[in-house]
Formats: structure tokens, C-alpha cells, sequence
């Protein structure tokens, strides 16, 4: 049986140290997880339970090698913000994972920046509606390389950082999240059976803002290096 219309190439990360790849099934992403940013956003993290939107894996842009990877400004917008997160890659699923056991389920983890094109996230919020048109736009997910946790460990305290031409705009470290990766795999695994493949985007520190044409942002994990992108 032939298709009717050529297969999708199925997205893959590059995993560091070698020539193995990484396919991706779903990305997924934690709202409000360090409290500063909570705050700046003008939510109650002392409050909140986890929540969660997806991205589609085909937002993803690869970000490799030591030169900024040109990335895209969307159309629709006037105020594209960045949000620098550690990603976690799940080599392994299940429903209902006991929070004890959720680190064993991680493959690796990578440097990853959520875009925004805010001002369409503000508006559904206003009329509450989905943030889609907000948070998905093509290639709103840029991600480095993966780094296998029999190399990289759990990382769960260093700095996370992310610069604008050489300006620091978010700084925070991964201790200060609210909810941590074994518990948003845990809470996540309730409502959806995880599979090897699937992403989460564990949240970003507080200092987001819009980034503009001709800009280069460089994004940090402690223990992960960085990579660097240059807005076009």
C-alpha cells in the first residue's frame, strides 16, 4: 500500500558523542515551574499544580555546531519572547510512573528554548482560548544535542541562563524548580502513557522578553554547555 502523499521525515536529535540519533514522538511542556517566572507572569506558583501544553515535534529546530543556527522570526507577531529550558528525553514509558521510579525512564537531557509569540499567547488568554497560535509556531522549539545521562547524570542544580548580544536576560538555577523532572514525568504519566521518544520542556527561570531581528541569543545548562541562535 503506498502512501498518498510523501511520509513526513520523523524528527531526530543528534546525540552528543556520536552518530546516533534520537527520533522524537511528542513534546511537551510544564507552564509556571521556577517562581519567579510564575510571578512575572502574574500567577501564584505557592498555589498552582502542575499544567502542561504540547508543541508539535515538527516545531522543533535542531541547533548544532559552534556557529549561531539562523532562526526564524514568525509571521503574526511583534513580540516574539525566548524561554530558555532543560529538556528531558524519555528513553522508556509507562502510565501511572511512581515519582521514585521516573528518573530511570530519562535518556538524556539537552538545552532547549521555548519562543513565544506572546502578544497571540496574551490574546487567547484574554478570551480564554488554546495558546496554539502562541506557543507552536514552525520551529518554536529549538534544542541542542542530547546528552545521555550515563554522561550528563540528572542534572538538578547549576545555572540556566540565556543571553542577547552578550546581555544576560534570564538567569536562575535548575534547583529553584518548583515542580522537578521525576515529578513532572510522574504527574505527566497519569494522564497520558509516556513513550520512548516523547520530550519535556521542564520550564524556564523568570526574565523572558522579546528578542528581535539581527539578534543572537545564547542559550546555557550548567554541566550542558550552550547553544547559540541568531535571530533572522
Amino acid at each position: 500500500m503506498l502512501s498518498v502523499i510523501p511520509n513526513p521525515p520523523r524528527i531526530a536529535l543528534p546525540v552528543l558523542g556520536s552518530s546516533d540519533l534520537f527520533p522524537v514522538r511528542r513534546v511537551y511542556c510544564v507552564g509556571r515551574n521556577y517562581a519567579a517566572h510564575a510571578r512575572e507572569m502574574g500567577a501564584d506558583p505557592d498555589r498552582e499544580p502542575p499544567f502542561f501544553f504540547m508543541k508539535p515535534a515538527d516545531a522543533l529546530q535542531i541547533v548544532a555546531g559552534p556557529e549561531p543556527t539562523p532562526h526564524p522570526y514568525p509571521p503574526r507577531t511583534e513580540n516574539y519572547h525566548f524561554e530558555v529550558e532543560l529538556v528531558a528525553a524519555l528513553g522508556t514509558g509507562g502510565s501511572d510512573i511512581p515519582v521514585a521510579e521516573a528518573l530511570g525512564h530519562v535518556y538524556g537531557y539537552a538545552i532547549g528554548l521555548d519562543m513565544t509569540r506572546r502578544d497571540l499567547q496574551d490574546e487567547a488568554k484574554r478570551l480564554s482560548r488554546p495558546w496554539d497560535l502562541g506557543k507552536a509556531a514552525d520551529a518554536s522549539a529549538p534544542v541542542g544535542p542530547l546528552h545521555r545521562v550515563s554522561e550528563s547524570g540528572h542534572p538538578a542544580r547549576g545555572a540556566i541562563t540565556l543571553s542577547v548580544d552578550g546581555t544576560v536576560r534570564q538567569r536562575g538555577d535548575l534547583s529553584e524548580m518548583i515542580w522537578s523532572v521525576a515529578e513532572q514525568v510522574s504527574f505527566l504519566s497519569g494522564y497520558f502513557e509516556l513513550q520512548p521518544g516523547d520530550l519535556i520542556f521542564t520550564g524556564t527561570p523568570s526574565g523572558v522578553g522579546p528578542v528581535k531581528r539581527g539578534e543572537t541569543m545564547v542559550a546555557a545548562v550548567e554541566g550542558l554547555g550552550e547553544i547559540a541562535l541568531a535571530v533572522a
